[in-house]
Order: structure tokens, then sequence, then C-alpha cells
């Protein structure tokens, strides 16, 4: 029975819902949007959410999968990293209305102060961007008012993305749990 509904879930997935917002994602799809890509219109859209990073909870959105060896000696906990599932939502209240989710890892990549690498997607799953990715490979020095990490690409309605994500920490506390405002710009096709 499982296995007959995993058949079913298959085949809607590949033959019933295609596209994204009527993007065709298939092989020959792609390449004909490619074809269009000279005659497209560049656009900007902005974007703002609330990012959930829950470490010590329950229900934690991020969980611990690495560390070095003096991960624990050091006082920037050099070495730690975390994959997340992070909720994206409209408001910063944690039961505010969910729009996406920010699914990826990050680490502790500095000697000297907390600073992390970030490599996501931001999944959207809601609204206008929904089916739609953007993702980001940057340098996160979480103590600093703003951080500015770079928009890599995308897919969906934000292919041949680039742009901006600028990060300012809303609420956080000692257990490491952190609440961030999102601004994201982004230029896309």
């Amino acid at each position: 029975m499982e296995k007959l509904l995993l058949m079913a879930f298959l085949f809607l997935a590949i033959a019933v819902l295609p596209s994204i917002h009527g993007l065709d994602q298939s092989p020959n799809g792609v390449e004909k949007w490619f074809k269009k890509l000279p005659h497209a219109k560049e656009k900007m859209t902005k974007l703002h959410f609330y990012f959930h990073d829950t470490v010590n909870a329950t229900n934690p959105s991020a969980i611990q999968i690495a560390q070095a060896n003096i991960t624990f000696q050091s006082p920037t906990l050099f070495g730690l990293v975390r994959m997340m599932d992070n909720p994206l939502t409209v408001k910063p209240e944690p039961n505010s209305e969910i729009i996406g989710r920010a699914q990826g890892i990050y680490g502790s990549a500095s000697f000297k102060d907390i600073e992390f690498l970030m490599t996501l997607n931001l999944v959207f799953t809601k609204g206008k961007y929904n089916g739609s990715t953007l993702s980001i490979l940057g340098h996160n020095q979480i103590f600093h008012e703003y951080r500015e990490m770079p928009i890599v690409g995308g897919s969906g309605v934000f292919r041949l993305s680039r742009g901006i994500a600028t990060a300012k920490t809303y609420w956080a506390d000692n257990a490491q749990n952190a609440i961030v405002e999102y601004h994201v710009v982004v230029l896309h096709y």
C-alpha cells in the first residue's frame, strides 16, 4: 500500500505538476526559456521576512551535524556545523504566517570572532513566489548590526538571480536561538 501511494505521489509530481508559475522545468522548457532571454527585461524584486533559527527547543529547526576536535575549547566555537530547516515568516512572532523555509548549512568559520559561513536556499512555499528559491553563499558576522550576504542564484521565477540579502538580528537568547530580519533585493528575469 505504501509503495502504491508513493508511486501515485511520484506520478503527480512528474506528470501533473511539471511547472512553477507557468515555467516549464523540463530540459526542453529550460532551453526555450534561455532562447527568449536576450529579449527578456531584468526585474528587481524586494523581499522582507523573518528567519527563525531554533537550536535549543523541543522541536529545533537547526541541529548540530559536525564539530572539530577543538570546537568546545574555542571561544568562537570554530568548526561547529549546523544543518537548518528554519521557517521564514511575514512577521517576527513565531506564530506568524510561514512563507517559506531557509534550508542549508552554517558553520563557525573564524578563530577570532563568531562568524558563520552560510550556504542556504530560501525556499518559498506561499504566495506568488511559491515553488521558487534563492541561494545564498556568504559570510555572516552575527554580532554586526547589519550583515550583507550575496544571492548567487535561484530557481523558478528567480532563475539567473543575483542580489543581496541584508540580515539584522531581531531577537536572540543565550541558548543560541535567534530571530533574524531579512531584507532581500534581487535582480532576475
